[in-house]
C-alpha cells in the first residue's frame, strides 16, 4: 500500500454523530476511525509519551495496513538543541515500536526559533536517528529554511540520511480575507510551499480552509503531485487537518474521490466499503 489518507488526531469529540455513529464512546474512537482511514497523525505523543500498555492497545485496536505517524515528543523538539536530547529521542522511539508493523515515519515538528544556525545540530540529530526503528521526518518552519541556499543544504542533508521533510501546506488557510484560524489555539504558519521529496516517503500536512470549495484548486495540485510520486514509487502519507478540526475528514474523504476520479492508483478508503449488510428475517411462512 504505497498511499494512505489520513488526519491529525482520532479522539475527536465532534466527529460524533457523523465520521463517528451517534453515540460513540471515547473508548471506540481509535477503533472506528481505523475502520474509516488507513493512518493518523499521533499529535499525542507531542505532549505525552504513552506506556506500554498504550501501545499495545493501540496496535490492538487497528487494522494490519493501518500506520501511526507519531510526533516526538516536546521536550526533544522544543527545548532548545536536538542533539542534547537524543536519548530521549530514541527512549520514545523504542516505547513506539511496540506498535509493530502498525508503526509508520515519526516527524519531529521544530519551533520557528529553530533556523540555519542549529545547521550542525540537526545534523547530528538525523544521523543518530534509530533508522532500524522507523524512518523520521522533520517539519521546519524558520523562514531561512525556505531561501534557496537553506532550502539546497536542508534538503541534501535530509537526502543523504533517507530522511523525510515533512510538506506543510498551508494556502488554502491564507487564500482569502478572512481569518479560518481566528478560534484556533495555535495558528499554522503561513510559509512557502516546498514539496521535496528527501526520502522513500513523503508526508504531507494539508490544512485546509473550512469552506470546502476553497480548497479545490489546491487539491486538484495534489491529485496530479500525488499520481506522480507513487508512479516514481515513493510511499505517500496525506493528513488533511482544518482550523475546525469537525470538517477534516469530509474533506479527506472529498480528496480520496478526486483521486479515484482521475484514476490515480490509490486504495480505496475503508470508509467507503459497504458495510456487511445484516442477515435477513426468515419469511415466517417458510416455517411451517
Amino acid at each position: 500500500m504505497q498511499f494512505r489518507m489520513g488526519c491529525a488526531v482520532w479522539a475527536f469529540k465532534g466527529w460524533v454523530g457523523e465520521f463517528y455513529p451517534a453515540g460513540s464512546r471515547a473508548s471506540d474512537f481509535l477503533r472506528l476511525y481505523g475502520d474509516r482511514l488507513l493512518t493518523v497523525e499521533g499529535n499525542t505523543t507531542f505532549y505525552s509519551v504513552p506506556n506500554e500498555e498504550t501501545v499495545a492497545r493501540w496496535a490492538a485496536e487497528t487494522p494490519p495496513d493501518f500506520r501511526f505517524c507519531l510526533k516526538v515528543p516536546r521536550d526533544v523538539t522544543h527545548s532548545g538543541l536536538l542533539a542534547p536530547a537524543m536519548t530521549k529521542a530514541i527512549a520514545f522511539a523504542e516505547r513506539m515500536a511496540g506498535l509493530g508493523e502498525r508503526l509508520g515515519p515519526f516527524f519531529a515538528q521544530l519551533p520557528p526559533s529553530y533556523g540555519p544556525a542549529q545547521f550542525e545540530d540537526l545534523a547530528a540529530f538525523v544521523a543518530a536517528w534509530p533508522q532500524g526503528i522507523a524512518p523520521l521526518a522533520v517539519e521546519v518552519r524558520h523562514p531561512q529554511w525556505f531561501t534557496p541556499a537553506g532550502d539546497r543544504r536542508l534538503n541534501e542533508l535530509l537526502q543523504s540520511h533517507g530522511v523525510g521533510r515533512v510538506i506543510l501546506d498551508t494556502r488554502a488557510i491564507y487564500s482569502g480575507s478572512d481569518d479560518p484560524q481566528a478560534n484556533s489555539q495555535r495558528r499554522k504558519p503561513k510559509l512557502p510551499l516546498q514539496p521535496a521529496v528527501t526520502a522513500p516517503f513523503a508526508l504531507v500536512r494539508f490544512i485546509s480552509h473550512p469552506d470546502r470549495p476553497r480548497n479545490q484548486d489546491f487539491l486538484a495540485e495534489w491529485v496530479t503531485r500525488v499520481r506522480d510520486w507513487l508512479a516514481q514509487g515513493t510511499e505517500v502519507y496525506f493528513f488533511v487537518h482544518c482550523p475546525e478540526e469537525v470538517y477534516s475528514p469530509g474533506t479527506a474523504r472529498w480528496f480520496q474521490k478526486m483521486l479515484e476520479a482521475q484514476q490515480v492508483p490509490v486504495p480505496p478508503l475503508p470508509w467507503n466499503q459497504p458495510e456487511q449488510a445484516p442477515e435477513p428475517e426468515p419469511d415466517q411462512l417458510s416455517l411451517f
